[in-house]
């Protein structure tokens, strides 16, 4: 056994940040005298107290930090740490993109951070939609499209299979203080397939089936560390003055058309197309 001085010296660390390890659940002592309080480690311990700071020092939390040091093997603890890192690496880029939003808004450049975005026109085919309807706040959206869209795209599997690419069309504003609603929407293959399904599910969820005529779209795309609430708003923001500029009127609610694997993709990968449907304006 070490005494705590000796194996702070071992381990580069102070015996205040030892004493914090062991009332954190973090770094037990090997031995604790019942009658002086004195603690002890053994020499195998260096290691995991070292691991310990270091993890520390990535800001993890406790809890994650537990899950690498108590790993069976080293690479699953390498394999949660490369988790826990992914997630910090998406939460910086939605911090970026959001810190880019905001200096355009303060600075008045907005017309500058309008053109980091591409934005073209794309005809869309005559569709059969289930649909989900939802008043929903703009914290509560995230959530919501994943499980909505995860519905609807079961209930496809009755209407002959999905045939294009999921969306969100928001028929009113969605923002910390508007609930929309918003209108989660699978393409399905079989109309009448689908509307049977409509008839067996009733009005359960708001779900309903509808034909979406042809369209042409006006879009831009964007990553999925843009997606985020309030930086995507930039993104809807560019098409609406894009279209301004080409004589272009919106002729639908826009929408955010999701056609690449979310959790499969990193905070820089294209994700998403925010578009509006669009007509040549009068006069």
């Amino acid at each position: 056994m070490i005494g705590i001085g000796a194996f702070a010296a071992r381990a580069r660390l102070s015996a205040k940040a030892l004493r914090l390890y062991d009332r954190l659940g973090l770094l037990a002592p090997a031995r604790v005298d019942g009658a002086t309080g004195y603690r002890f480690y053994r020499p195998g311990q260096v290691e995991r107290a070292r691991l310990v700071a270091l993890l520390r020092q990535l800001d993890m939390p406790l809890a994650r930090i537990a899950e690498v040091v108590d790993a069976d093997d080293g690479a699953t603890a390498a394999r949660r740490l490369a988790a826990y890192w992914a997630d910090v690496e998406e939460r910086h880029a939605g911090r970026r993109t959001l810190a880019a939003y905001l200096r355009g808004r303060l600075s008045g450049r907005s017309s500058e951070m309008y053109g980091t975005f591409v934005v073209e026109t794309v005809e869309v085919p005559a569709q059969v939609l289930v649909t989900e309807v939802r008043h929903v706040l703009a914290e509560e959206l995230p959530a919501w499209i994943g499980a909505s869209l995860g519905r609807l795209e079961e209930a496809a599997r009755e209407c002959g299979g999905v045939a294009g690419a999921p969306f969100v069309a928001y028929h009113s504003e969605v923002s910390v203080e508007s609930d929309g609603p918003a209108e989660a929407c699978v393409p399905v293959v079989d109309e009448a397939a689908a509307r049977a399904w409509a008839e067996r599910r009733g009005r359960a969820r708001g779900t309903t089936v509808r034909v979406e005529p042809a369209q042409r779209l006006a879009r831009t795309r964007i990553t999925k560390a843009q997606v985020a609430h309030p930086q995507i708003l930039a993104a809807f923001e560019a098409v609406e003055e894009w279209m301004k500029a080409a004589g272009l009127t919106p002729t639908g609610p826009c929408r955010e058309v999701y056609f690449a694997d979310w959790d499969a993709a990193g905070p820089e990968d294209p994700v998403c197309d925010v578009a509006f449907p669009v007509g040549r304006a009068s006069g």
